[in-house]
C-alpha cells in the first residue's frame, strides 16, 4: 500500500474519533476536498465537532436535543431530510468549520494563511484606521466551502436549501465580527486608534442561529412543477422560490416530526428518560418550563430522583506548594420524564405535574 493512502487512512481514523460519531467524519471531507487540502482536515474535524456541541448547548432542554445522528440526517443522501433542525444543524456546522479554520489561520497554524491586512494604513472612520491583525474570514469561507459545501451531491430543491443554510451559517459568522481597537497618542491620550476586526464568540453565533431557527421560513413548493425532476421547469420553480428568501433566513421544506416519541429509523430518541429543569439558581423561563415542555406535553410523568455528588470541599493551601481537599458529598435532586405506568423505586420521590399554559 502507498505511503499516501496509509496517510489517508490514519487521518480518517483520528478524526473519526475526534468527531466522537460516524455522522460527519473526515472519511467524507477526504473522498470530496482536494487532497492539496488535506493539511486543514484536522481543523474542519474540530469545527464541525464544536459546531455540533453547539447546537446540543442551544437545544439542551428542548424536545429535540440535536442527537449525535443530526448530522447525519442532514447530508446521508439516503436519510436526508430538510425540517427546520436540519437547517439549523447545517448553519452551525459549517459555521463551525469556517470559524476554526479562520482562528487558526489567523494564530498561524497554516504555512499558505495569515492575518487579513488589506485594508491597513486606510482611514476607516473619525479618528481611527484599519491596522493590527484581522481574522482572516476570507480565507475562512473558502475552504469550509470547499469541504462543507462539497457533501452535498444532489442537484434538487433539498440540495439547494442545505446550501443555502450553509451559506447562512458562515454570513452569520462574518455579520457577528467584531471591531477591536489599540489607543495610541501622547500619554495615553488615544488621539488615535488602529482597529481590526475579530471573531465573536461562538457561543454568540449559536445564539443569533438559534433566533433564526425561530425564525426559519418553509418553502411553499409548486408540486406540480417539482414533479418535473431535474427539468427546466423544474429549475424554475426552485429558483422562484428561493428569489423571495433573504440570504441570511433559514429555509426548510418539511415539517418537524413528533419529538416526544421515539422513532429508531429517523434516528429520534423521544423524551422518556430526558431530565428536565423545575429549581436552580439563574434558570430561565425556558428551563423552568422544560419539565412540562418534555414530560407533561409529551404525555410523561415527571420524577425525581435524589442523587448522590461527590465535590471537593473545604481546600486548603500546604507551604509549598500544594492545594489538598476533602471529598463532600451532597444529595441532589434532578427531574427526569418516565412513563405514567410505569413503577418507581419506594426511596424515590415521585411528582405527577399537570398541563399548565
Amino acid at each position: 500500500m502507498k505511503r499516501s493512502t496509509l496517510l489517508i487512512l490514519s487521518i480518517t481514523v483520528v478524526y473519526s474519533i475526534i468527531l466522537h460519531t460516524a455522522a460527519w467524519s473526515v472519511n467524507n471531507f477526504l473522498m470530496t476536498g482536494p487532497k492539496a487540502y488535506l493539511t486543514y482536515s484536522s481543523s474542519v474535524a474540530a469545527g464541525a465537532h464544536s459546531g455540533m456541541e453547539e447546537c446540543k448547548f442551544q437545544f439542551g432542554w428542548e424536545r429535540w436535543n440535536c442527537p449525535e445522528s443530526a448530522l447525519q440526517l442532514s447530508t446521508h443522501n439516503r436519510l436526508r431530510s430538510a425540517t427546520r433542525e436540519t437547517s439549523f444543524v447545517h448553519a452551525i456546522s459549517s459555521a463551525g468549520v469556517m470559524y476554526t479554520l479562520t482562528r487558526n489561520c489567523s494564530l498561524g497554524d497554516f504555512e499558505s494563511c495569515g492575518c487579513d491586512d488589506s485594508r491597513n494604513g486606510r482611514v476607516g472612520g473619525r479618528g481611527w484606521v484599519w491596522g493590527g491583525c484581522s481574522d482572516n474570514v476570507e480565507f475562512g469561507e473558502k475552504v469550509s466551502k470547499l469541504f462543507v459545501d462539497a457533501l452535498e451531491t444532489g442537484h434538487d430543491t433539498r440540495a439547494l436549501i442545505n446550501l443555502h443554510n450553509n451559506e447562512v451559517g458562515r454570513l452569520v459568522m462574518k455579520d457577528t465580527m467584531k471591531r477591536a481597537c489599540k489607543c495610541h497618542g501622547v500619554s495615553g491620550s488615544c488621539s488615535i486608534q488602529t482597529c481590526w476586526l475579530q471573531l465573536a464568540e461562538f457561543r454568540e453565533i449559536g445564539n443569533y442561529l438559534k433566533i433564526k431557527y425561530d425564525q426559519a421560513h418553509k418553502l411553499e413548493m409548486d408540486k406540480r412543477r417539482m414533479r418535473a425532476g431535474n427539468s427546466a421547469d423544474s429549475r424554475g420553480a426552485t429558483a422562484e422560490t428561493f428569489h423571495h428568501i433573504h440570504a441570511t433566513e433559514l429555509v426548510f421544506l418539511e415539517d418537524s416530526p413528533d419529538y416526544c416519541t421515539r422513532n429508531a429509523s429517523l434516528g429520534h430518541h423521544g423524551t422518556e428518560g430526558r431530565e428536565c429543569l423545575q429549581t436552580g439558581k439563574n434558570l430561565s423561563q425556558w428551563e423552568k418550563r422544560s419539565c412540562r415542555r418534555l414530560c407533561t406535553e409529551c404525555g410523561l410523568r415527571v420524577e425525581e430522583r435524589r442523587t448522590e455528588v461527590v465535590t471537593s470541599c473545604n481546600c486548603k493551601f500546604h507551604w509549598c506548594c500544594t492545594v489538598r481537599c476533602e471529598q463532600c458529598r451532597t444529595l441532589v435532586a434532578k427531574h427526569f420524564c418516565t412513563r405514567r405506568d410505569s413503577i418507581a423505586p419506594n426511596h424515590i420521590r415521585q411528582r405527577n405535574r399537570g398541563h399548565r399554559r
